[in-house]
């Protein structure tokens, strides 16, 4: 192509093409994207729409189109983003059962001058899906890697969660058995803020019943369905949430909880709220840990909490 350029032009039009344009050298990786129509070698990380195939920018469209290689977690999930825009890019899976098989092949196609994106069934890469490991191993290679920023699940559930969004901690999928997730939920309890989880709508009312008991009754949100049609933000306590869903069984689609901050020292908790989270903490922590999340949760001082959580303790063996 010659940028417009008549053939009968005297000017000598390559010498204007080449002042114009950056060398790739001295140019930013989504600048290099532009340069010959092509994007630059390297590993592209792509954020995808999480439910509604709108929400794509038209920055990731184009580097979906123009990419050597597209690697995903389910080729039929994102063949349905790709058949919307009419991109015909090859694909390669690369998920946890397959991920240390095909990563050495991965970090070849870049050796050799590759241009890849990386997706995953939704959102922003890396969250919650095995490609940190290729980011990893790339980098260290030596290899150009650049993320194409958009949709991200837990930033949309806190948006309209309502609650503080200033301060917030990201805490991904918690363990399956009850017992687990209740050990990783009182090492959450103390931080000061916002928590952010992701869950299965089988496990969701059990869930919520275990972030009680280790959170205490904090103000909270789930979030199903994001960005589709029947979008919903259900806000309430902890444990007003975990009855319903108890209740009500497990919703549909993707599931985000987010969970409020520990309440401020200053917030007035009354004796009988006090000894009814004890209660319910103790029923499947240790004493220790116990105290820890209430006293986290409450403002109040441990070593109060963990009085009061012996004498608890004592009263219901004497009973």
């Amino acid at each position: 192509m010659r940028s417009g350029v008549d053939e009968d032009d005297e000017t000598e039009p390559s010498d204007q093409v080449r002042s114009s344009k950056p060398e790739p050298s001295a140019a930013t990786p989504g600048e290099r994207e532009k340069i010959g129509g092509s994007p630059a070698p390297g590993l592209h990380l792509v954020a995808t729409p999480i439910g509604n195939l709108g929400d794509i920018t038209q920055r990731a469209l184009e580097l979906l189109r123009t990419a050597d290689l597209i690697v995903c977690e389910d080729t039929r999930v994102t063949a349905k983003l790709l058949a919307r825009y009419g991109i015909a890019t090859r694909m390669l899976p690369y998920h946890e059962h397959n991920a240390e098989r095909m990563r050495p092949e991965l970090l070849q196609r870049l050796a050799e001058g590759r241009a890849i994106a990386l997706v995953s069934d939704a959102g922003t890469p890396l969250v919650s899906d095995p490609g940190y490991k290729l980011v990893r191993e790339a980098i260290a290679a030596g290899h150009e890697v650049t993320a194409l920023p958009g949709a991200s699940a837990s930033l949309t559930a806190l948006l309209l969660s309502g609650l503080p969004p200033d301060r917030f901690f990201f805490a991904g999928f918690l363990p399956a058995k009850s017992g687990e997730r209740r050990r990783d939920l009182a090492g959450l309890a103390a931080i000061p803020s916002t928590l952010i989880f992701y869950e299965s709508a089988n496990r969701l009312a059990e869930s919520l019943a275990d972030m009680r008991a280790a959170l205490a009754d904090r103000p909270a949100a789930v979030a199903r369905e994001l960005t589709k049609l029947h979008e919903e933000v259900r806000r309430g306590s902890l444990g007003a949430l975990a009855d319903h869903y108890a209740k009500a069984g497990p919703p549909k689609g993707e599931i985000v909880i987010v969970v409020g901050p520990p309440l401020a020292e200053t917030t007035a908790v009354s004796e009988a709220d006090l000894d009814r989270a004890l209660k319910q903490a103790l029923a499947h922590m240790s004493l220790k840990d116990a105290a820890t999340a209430v006293a986290a949760a409450t403002g109040r001082p441990r070593r109060e909490i963990y009085a009061r959580a012996l004498a608890l303790a004592g009263a219901d063996r004497d009973a």
